[in-house]
């Protein structure tokens, strides 16, 4: 359900607020290319953590980034507010969240978010915005949710993700610092640590991939982040596997990954940020998927443009460059929307522990070999 009231004017200067994780801060930015699009003079400002800002680099829509903490001080506060009191023409605020709301009142007259549905806590934000849509946590892609912000403005939807991007001497830098990157070097790029445990596929599937690339011919290149325990557990897969393989945990950007990551063969990662990020650089990405719903949180294909969600609940499924394979138990509770067996962010999931590797090479192999 969204309000059908029609904003006609044409703003100078846009606020987008995405305080969200860096995957669903990339999912925002076919939105703000079709702002892009749709006011090429207006000034276009994003309001993130500061922890998910790298994501947006070199991103040719916005002209200005601002952050704030995750957990904002008062000290944060005092420095952001004046920042964003009356600064803008237009807000929007892209979740339904009580600080994406307050920023948004402080920020402009003129205001569009996603609000909680009717019956909810918190239905009575959609009195204090001009427009609004109701948050939807299982029918409506991500993307797709983003984009229905722009209905009242009457401006057409932009479907492309834009990822960080470097210039052409930073990317020569990158493949001076690894040349084995270079063509005709073939490499499987894996991202095996997502931010929550629940999300995991096991150390010895990693592992056995990793062998099952590595034979195929292809170099295998780890990629994670500056966390200790992350690069621990990169570092573990990467001692099973045979040289050569590239250990790139914390050691570049996420712009320079993004440059590793289009001139791969295959990536295969969990649902994760890199995952999306990966998606948008139009590689074949295998994704494995658990408790998550694909309608929702699916990587968006590459050159997908339709006002339809791309993937199905339940079921492994391709479309355009991605290859999702969702875990199954005997239970059928895939995907549950829920944060693993236990119910919290550091559990299990059986359905990804259940995940066999082999499950995998059929996929791979058809990618490798498609013409």
């Amino acid at each position: 359900m969204q309000s059908t009231h029609a904003l006609s004017l044409k703003p100078q200067k846009i606020l987008v607020i995405a305080l969200r994780y860096l995957g669903d801060v990339l999912l925002t930015t076919p939105l703000l290319h079709a702002l892009r699009l749709a006011y090429p003079a207006a000034q276009v400002h994003v309001l993130v953590y500061a922890e998910t800002a790298a994501i947006l680099a070199g991103n040719p829509d916005i002209n200005q980034i601002i952050t704030t903490p995750n957990r904002p001080k008062r000290a944060d506060y005092q420095q952001l507010l004046p920042k964003l009191f009356r600064q803008y023409d237009l807000a929007l605020a892209t979740q339904s969240g009580d600080r994406p709301f307050w920023y948004s009142l402080l920020a402009a007259p003129r205001r569009i978010a996603a609000v909680p549905p009717k019956k909810s806590t918190g239905w009575w934000k959609r009195g204090f915005m001009h427009a609004w849509v109701e948050f939807d946590d299982e029918q409506t892609h991500t993307v797709l949710q983003h984009l229905k912000l722009l209905d009242s403005l009457g401006i057409d939807y932009a479907y492309d993700l834009v990822a960080p991007q470097l210039e052409a001497a930073e990317q020569l830098t990158l493949r001076q610092r690894y040349p084995a990157l270079i063509a005709p070097t073939r490499y499987a790029v894996l991202h095996p640590y997502p931010r929550w445990t629940y999300k995991h596929w096991t150390l010895e599937n990693w592992i056995a991939i990793g062998n099952y690339l590595s034979k195929a011919g292809l170099t295998v290149v780890l990629s994670g982040g500056a966390g200790q325990d992350e690069q621990a557990y990169v570092a573990a897969i990467a001692d099973k596997l045979p040289q050569p393989t590239l250990n790139l945990a914390g050691a570049v950007s996420l712009a320079e990954l993004t440059a590793v990551i289009a001139s791969a063969s295959v990536f295969i990662g969990p649902d994760t940020g890199v995952t999306h990020l990966a998606a948008a650089t139009g590689v074949p990405v295998i994704a494995l998927y658990g408790p998550t719903n694909p309608v929702k949180w699916a990587p968006w294909p590459k050159n997908y443009r339709q006002n339809s969600n791309p993937f199905q609940r339940v079921g492994s499924q391709q479309v355009h460059n991605i290859y999702l394979c969702q875990g199954q138990v005997a239970a059928g509770c895939v995907p549950c929307h829920l944060e693993g067996c236990d119910r919290h962010g550091e559990s299990r999931s059986e359905c990804l522990d259940k995940l066999a590797y082999v499950q995998l090479t059929p996929l791979i192999d058809q990618i490798l070999n498609a013409p």
